[in-house]
C-alpha cells in the first residue's frame, strides 16, 4: 500500500464538511453489494440518496421503489469517481463504503477519495493487509487460526486466502506443499491459515462512538445487529458428486465464491463471548488508528468446544446483513425494523443533531 499523508486528507475532508448544508445531506454509494438497504435506510431517516453506477442505472432498482436512489451518477469506470468529487460535494454527499465499492475503486484510491465518508477510512490499511489484520486481532487477544509461514510446513489442511475483499474468489484448501503450488496464483499476495473445523458464524456488529446507552465501551457503545452464514459455490454442494477422494481423482476441488447468505441465531450462552470479542476488537482499533466506526463483521468458526476462532474481519457493512432489511432477532431487541443500512443513516442523523458529524465521518 502506498504511503499516504493522513493529515492532508483529514484536513481536506474537514474543509469540505465546513461547506456542507447539514440539513440537506445526501447518502451515496455504489449500486452493488448492500446498496438496497443503504438507500432504503437513508430514506427512512429522511436523507436524499444517490447511486453511483457504470454505464447506466441498473434496471432492477425499478423493481424495488423504496430502495431506488433518488438520482444516479453514471460513470465510465470506478476510477472516474475520483474526478467527480467537486460535483458530488456540491450535493452534500456522504459516502457509505461497502465491500464492492472498496474493492472496485481500490484501497489506496478509496483512502484518498476527497469526500466525507462514513466510518474511519484508515481502517483499510489494517483490514486489507492480512499481516496487519493479524497484528490487530491478535494484539486484541483474539484467537486466530495458526498461520503457516512456509508452504513446506503444510502438514494438515490449510486455507489459502488472497489479500483484499474478494468474496471468497480464488481461495482454496491445500493439504500439502504440492497441492498448494498446484493451485496458487503467484501474482497475488496471500496468507496461509490452518483450516478450522466447526460452524461458521459471521457476526455483524455496529460501533457508535457517540452513543452513551447500551453495551458501553471506554467510549461509545457496541451493538450486535445480526448473524449469518455464507452460501459458497461450489463448496456447499460439491460433495453430492462423490467422496472427497473421488472428487480429487477427477480434478474437482471446492471453491468458495460467495453466492448468498443464510440467517443464523447463536445459542444464548454464547452471547457474552460474542460481545467480548467485538469489544476487544473495537478497543484495540481505537489504540491503533483512532477507532473503527460503524458496522463491522467478525468472520468466525465456532468449534465443538464452543470456542470462537476469528479468521477475518470486515470493517464495514457486509452483504450478510441484507438478510435483515426489516431487522433481526437481535436488532429488534434494541429498536424494531432497523437494518444495518438504516442504523448507519440513524448514526449520521444523530451526529448532525448533536453537532458530532466529524466524529463519525472521515
Amino acid at each position: 500500500m502506498a504511503i499516504i499523508n493522513t493529515s492532508v486528507i483529514d484536513n481536506k475532508i474537514s474543509d469540505i464538511l465546513l461547506g456542507y448544508d447539514t440539513d440537506n445531506l445526501t447518502i451515496a454509494t455504489v449500486t452493488s453489494h448492500s446498496s438496497l438497504q443503504i438507500f432504503d435506510g437513508a430514506r427512512k431517516e429522511g436523507f436524499k440518496t444517490l447511486g453511483i453506477c457504470i454505464g447506466k442505472p441498473p434496471k432492477f432498482y425499478n423493481a424495488f421503489p423504496l430502495a431506488r436512489p433518488d438520482e444516479f451518477l453514471v460513470v465510465d469506470s470506478y476510477s472516474d469517481i475520483l474526478t467527480k468529487t467537486e460535483e458530488l460535494a456540491k450535493k452534500n454527499i456522504i459516502i457509505i463504503p461497502h465491500g464492492s465499492f472498496v474493492e472496485y475503486l481500490g484501497h489506496d484510491n478509496f483512502i484518498q477519495l476527497e469526500l466525507p465518508t462514513f466510518g474511519n477510512r484508515w481502517v483499510l490499511e489494517w483490514e486489507s493487509d492480512r499481516n496487519k489484520e493479524r497484528q490487530w486481532l491478535e494484539g486484541a487477544g483474539i484467537t486466530m487460526p495458526r498461520e503457516v509461514c512456509d508452504p513446506k510446513d503444510i502438514n494438515s489442511p490449510v486455507m489459502v486466502k488472497y489479500h483484499g475483499a474478494k468474496g471468497g474468489r480464488g481461495f482454496f484448501i491445500a493439504k500439502n506443499k504440492a497441492e498448494f503450488y498446484q493451485r496458487l496464483d503467484e501474482s497475488q499476495p496471500y496468507t496461509i491459515q490452518e483450516f478450522i473445523v466447526g460452524t461458521r458464524y459471521y457476526l455483524h456488529y455496529f460501533y457508535s462512538p457517540i452513543s452513551t446507552e447500551g453495551y458501553t465501551l471506554k467510549k461509545g457503545t457496541l451493538e450486535l445487529m445480526s448473524m449469518d452464514r455464507r452460501v459458497e459455490s461450489n463448496a456447499d454442494e460439491i460433495f453430492r458428486l462423490g467422496s472427497p477422494r473421488e472428487l480429487e481423482e477427477a480434478g474437482v476441488y471446492p471453491s468458495f465464491v460467495v453466492t448468498g447468505n443464510i440467517p443464523l441465531v447463536a445459542r444464548e450462552s454464547l452471547l457474552p463471548e460474542v460481545f467480548e470479542l467485538g469489544e476487544r476488537v473495537v478497543e484495540s482499533s481505537i489504540d491503533l488508528f483512532g477507532g473503527m466506526i460503524g458496522p463491522f463483521c467478525l468472520e468466525t468458526v465456532c468449534t465443538d468446544k464452543l470456542e470462537f476462532r476469528i479468521f477475518e474481519i470486515s470493517a464495514r457493512i457486509v452483504a450478510g446483513t441484507n438478510l435483515f432489511m426489516s431487522g433481526s432477532p437481535y436488532s429488534d431487541l434494541v429498536s424494531p425494523n432497523v437494518s444495518t443500512g438504516r442504523r448507519i443513516a440513524y448514526e449520521i442523523k444523530m451526529a448532525v443533531q448533536n453537532d458530532k458529524l466529524n466524529e463519525v465521518l472521515s
